[in-house]
């Protein structure tokens, strides 16, 4: 794929990090671009930076705990633009607790918006696609759906699980001509620290360090746009952090000792 340009892209969770870093580097590209996210303010201030490069940026606010309110998205996005090209599943919620201090109501509300939400959304789009007989699904996961880490228990298992859906649903599609790419980035300096939840299910407020010291979203969504241009399959995204991706694979031993010294 040379060009998005006119490709219909849904980007959810573009109100902000690298859905918001994203949004931008795909108008620039001349996408038609559909953005979600459940903070309308902050949607309407990416639109802003996207209009100056693309002429179509409808904002679809979006809750993906929300099962009806998905539904409700999928019929007046597709109303309005027909259909997706690319469906970019880029929301989600951190977490910064011990799982020994977290509810299971809190594992289940991570399991919600980052698993079951995506899910869903795919599944609806998914029609859609298979009509026209194109499209590329996005998954955008975490390095620690790759490798356990503290203080994301549900996290991490949210991550695994999308690991191990969009993988299975990427053989399913083979022969419909619809793409999926599963997107691991590592530390992203965004405010996914400072919005994780806690075992009580406020936000943790706390710029991680290794977050305040990541990669720019910008540059992250650089390299996704580029991996959606080259159908790639699977994409780590970081600095030196994505090194535990191979040390877990090839070394546990390793591995169990540097994640057991992690504080944050």
């Amino acid at each position: 794929m040379k060009t998005l340009k006119n490709k219909k892209i849904w980007i959810t969770g573009a109100s902000s990090g690298i859905g918001k870093a994203l949004a931008v580097a795909l108008a620039r590209e001349e996408a038609l671009l559909v953005l979600s996210a459940r903070n309308s303010h902050a949607l309407k201030q990416t639109q802003k930076a996207c209009v100056k490069h693309t002429s179509f940026c409808m904002i679809q606010p979006l809750n993906l705990s929300d099962s009806a309110q998905i539904q409700q998205a999928v019929q007046k996005v597709t109303e309005e633009l027909g259909n997706i090209d690319i469906l970019i599943n880029n929301a989600g919620i951190s977490q910064r607790s011990l799982a020994r201090e977290t509810p299971v109501d809190i594992d289940r509300r991570i399991m919600e918006v980052n698993f079951f939400g995506m899910v869903q959304l795919t599944k609806a789009v998914l029609p859609f696609m298979l009509s026209q007989g194109s499209g590329h699904i996005v998954a955008v996961s975490s390095i620690t759906g790759k490798f356990g880490f503290p203080l994301r228990t549900a996290y991490s298992a949210s991550k695994h699980a999308i690991q191990g859906f969009f993988e299975s649903l990427r053989a399913e599609l083979t022969d419909d001509n619809i793409k999926v790419t599963i997107v691991s980035p590592g530390r992203i300096k965004t405010n996914i620290s400072l919005n994780a939840i806690t075992a009580d299910g406020s936000a943790h407020k706390k710029m991680d360090n290794g977050q305040a010291g990541g990669m720019s979203p910008e540059k992250c969504a650089k390299r996704i746009v580029r991996g959606i241009k080259k159908q790639r399959k699977e994409m780590l995204i970081g600095n030196k952090e994505i090194l535990m991706v191979y040390i877990h694979r090839w070394l546990p031993a390793l591995y169990h000792r540097l994640v057991t010294k992690v504080k944050n």
